[in-house]
This record gives C-alpha cells, sequence and structure tokens, in this order.
C-alpha cells in the first residue's frame, strides 16, 4: 500500500526555530515529509507580540500564507495590511515591493501555512538592515544537507568585479 499523502496538521510537533527578544518562530514542515521536491510547506507558530523572520524578499521563490488562527500584520512593502484566521495572503518573488513579514500583535499565537516555491538559487534581500543572503543547491526552508553554497553580508560591503583577480 502507498504512503498516505494526507497527514493532519494537529499531529505535527513544532520545533522552535529561534527564540528571543523580537523574532519567535515554531514550525513543523509538511510538504516534504509527504514527498513534495518543489514545493515547500510549514505550520508556523508566533506568540503574541513577535515576529516569525525579519522583513525580507525572495528573488526566486514566492510565497502563499494561509492564516490559521489568531490575528496580526503583514508588511509588504510599503504597506501594512491586517490578517486574521480565514485569510490568505500571497506575496511574490521580487525586490524591495515584495519584502514581506507577518507580526503578531494579537493576544494569541499566530497560527498559519507558510506555502512556497522552492526554487534555489534564491537571494533574499533584508530592507531593515541592508542584508542580503544567498541559498544554492537547496532553497530557502530546503533540505540543508543538500545546500552547495550559503552566505550572509550586508550590501555595503560590496567589492569590485575585478578585486583579487590575478
Amino acid at each position: 500500500m502507498p504512503k498516505s499523502p494526507v497527514l493532519s496538521l494537529a499531529d505535527l510537533p513544532l520545533d522552535t526555530l529561534h527564540d528571543n527578544a523580537r523574532f519567535t518562530a515554531r514550525a513543523a514542515p509538511f510538504a516534504a515529509p509527504l514527498g513534495a521536491t518543489r514545493l515547500g510547506g510549514r505550520l508556523v507558530e508566533v506568540p503574541a507580540g513577535k515576529r516569525a523572520w525579519p522583513l525580507h524578499c525572495h528573488h526566486a521563490n514566492d510565497e502563499i500564507f494561509v492564516i490559521l488562527a489568531g490575528r496580526g500584520t503583514l508588511r509588504l512593502g510599503d504597506g501594512r495590511f491586517r490578517v486574521a484566521a480565514g485569510d490568505v495572503a500571497v506575496c511574490p518573488a521580487g525586490g524591495a515591493e515584495s519584502a514581506h513579514q507577518l507580526i503578531n500583535d494579537g493576544d494569541e499565537p499566530l497560527r498559519y501555512l507558510a506555502i512556497s516555491t522552492m526554487n534555489a538559487p534564491d537571494v533574499m534581500e533584508y530592507p531593515d538592515s541592508g542584508k542580503f543572503t544567498v541559498f544554492a543547491g537547496a532553497a530557502p526552508g530546503g533540505d540543508k544537507a543538500k545546500r552547495s553554497f550559503h552566505h550572509i553580508g550586508h550590501a555595503a560591503d560590496a567589492c569590485d568585479y575585478w578585486e583579487g583577480e590575478a
């Protein structure tokens, strides 16, 4: 009999990915365990008053957020949009205009499905801090063992193309 393509979100054990004064995320993957290779999916929970990740944009990956419980604010580019249980938000790949962040400004945990394409390489920019990160071999959220390159830097540290070449 084939492996079931169905799981219950209630059965997913959430792991704490990070927890500090401003950012906290507990999550569990659901797409890869069911066999998806080009589609990523995680159940994410963010406590009241926290953000899951910094404001960022993906140059190669679209993301969809399906809000399951709680309420918050989606920062998208220069805009701020209220989200609550039952809402769906789409954050397409692109530059600063597609930078996004979910903020739990409610009183209960914000729970949502984060669904994304899994294109690698991907370049992500962080407008609030001027950082960028590059992923090759595995997309953000993908299998780190398959990642062939990952670098985080500041855009201000750019160098000339010919610097250091013999």
